[in-house]
């Protein structure tokens, strides 16, 4: 039986980012859910700054688009700066063409240094829109306040947590609606 494939993309460059701690919580609760999951993290994978001008790329955005092409849907989580998603992340999207995300679900992920990150999520999905991804109903932002996380890497607040599997399972749900493959596997 093929199990449904998610990617997640980490895009912070940052050690110990609260954005990429959540997206980690959130690899446990898919595969706790028997579902396989690549982590992609752009901190340990540095890419390249694009250039429309070069496409023989590095092993490392091979690497990125490969995640992206064999998984059945994405999660993105991003910092938030200066009200939008984070240079690092942004470059990697960059990379994508419109074919490599057309009809994935995504769900988008972001963390603040203030109580929630509106503004990158929304710039976000405008970005997966314009790749032909299919955005979640949902998404997560946490900011000050619900942006710690227990030793089980779990967030310490308890309605985060509950928004959290929520939001998870939502995408579940419409990456099984949009994916015959992860349909079947259930």
């Amino acid at each position: 039986m093929l199990k449904m494939k998610v990617t997640l993309i980490a895009g912070s460059n940052r050690t110990n980012a609260s954005s990429t701690n959540l997206l980690r919580y959130i690899d446990s609760l898919l595969e706790a859910q028997n579902i396989s999951v690549q982590f992609v993290d752009l901190s340990e994978l540095q890419l390249p700054l694009f250039s429309p001008d070069n496409w023989d790329f590095h092993p490392n955005v091979k690497h990125v688009l490969e995640a992206i092409a064999e998984a059945d849907s994405l999660i993105l989580a991003t910092p938030e700066y200066h009200g939008s998603v984070s240079g690092a992340l942004k470059n990697a999207l960059d990379y994508i063409t419109g074919n490599q995300l057309a009809g994935k679900a995504v769900l988008s992920v972001s963390s603040v240094g203030g109580p929630l990150g509106v503004s990158s999520l929304s710039h976000l999905q405008t970005i997966v829109r314009n790749l032909h991804g299919i955005n979640c109903s949902q998404w997560i932002s946490i900011g000050y306040g619900s942006n710690t996380f227990s030793p089980d890497g779990a967030p310490i607040d308890e309605g985060m947590r509950d928004r959290v599997r929520d939001a998870v399972s939502s995408f579940v749900d419409l990456t099984r609606k949009l994916t015959p493959i992860a349909a079947a596997a259930n």
